[in-house]
């Protein structure tokens, strides 16, 4: 493991040095991700102010709104465009100079993305914990934090994110046929994004529909890390939530895998 870290350590520091070479954008696009947090917000206040009901499928709306922003922190946090990077590397035709290193090439994008998510960790993260903590304080009157709910939704988090990266590199392998991800791309995040509970949570969709969505690996990227932290998890499911996130990484580390030894075997490019 020390040897794997002192070898791709300085992909690591490039990711640094990209996330603050583009701060701007960076900035742009979690501004715009707020902004929608709280468009929910509003949306679901108008929701619970006129449906006369002080809960809706078990979720208050104290928890509809902790559960809206530490959905977005999640999906920002767990973020990974794996799949855009190795499609645009399949496409120009530079995936090959990767090709010729001694490198493994999941774990040269994994190290150049965890750069980046330090930067987004360090400024997004702590803010946004302490701003729910406020929220849920000034609601209820006392402090509602509990450490062993944040460990386990930190612990998920962690999988939730190597579960993403993985499944965007298998799917960025496509553009080794399909040669431009790009519009294919807005739809899986549009079609993700919905299946993961990102949207609204897992528990409002019908019990059949929503009991199929939560064995998926999708529910694995946010709405699992998320009702962690709400505490909406008793015991067993919190057990059987962590090895269904194990299974599906080991699945897609395998399956990456698999498609990187079919797919360069028969690989050309555009460009390079």
């Amino acid at each position: 493991m020390r040897r794997i870290f002192k070898i791709y350590k300085p992909f690591t520091h490039a990711g640094l040095l990209l996330a603050a070479q583009y701060r701007a954008n960076f900035f742009f696009f979690i501004f715009g991700d707020i902004l929608r947090c709280f468009i929910n917000y509003f949306l679901w206040h108008a929701v619970f102010s006129s449906g006369g009901e002080k809960t809706f499928a078990g979720f208050s709306e104290t928890d509809m709104v902790v559960y809206i922003f530490i959905s977005f922190l999640t999906s920002i946090i767990a973020y990974s465009d794996g799949s855009y990077a190795v499609g645009e590397e399949i496409r120009d035709g530079s995936i090959a100079m990767r090709m010729i290193k001694p490198i493994r090439f999941d774990f040269a994008f994994l190290f150049q993305e965890l750069g980046e998510r330090i930067i987004t960790v360090s400024l997004i993260f702590v803010p946004m914990m302490l701003g729910v903590e406020v929220y849920k304080f000034a609601v209820t009157g006392a402090v509602c934090f509990n450490i062993v709910n944040f460990i386990l939704y930190v612990i998920s988090l962690i999988l939730a994110y190597l579960i993403t990266f993985y499944f965007n590199v298998c799917y960025g392998y496509s553009a080794f046929i399909l040669k431009n991800l790009w519009g294919a791309n807005f739809l899986k995040d549009c079609i993700v994004g919905f299946l993961s509970g990102g949207v609204i949570p897992l528990a409002f969709l019908p019990s059949a529909v929503a009991a199929v969505l939560n064995i998926l690996p999708f529910a694995s990227l946010t709405y699992i890390p998320v009702m962690m932290y709400v505490g909406m998890f008793d015991v067993p499911t919190i057990v059987f939530s962590f090895a269904l996130q194990i299974f599906w990484l080991v699945f897609f580390i395998i399956l990456q895998q698999v498609i990187w030894n079919a797919c360069v075997k028969r690989m050309s490019v555009q460009g390079g």
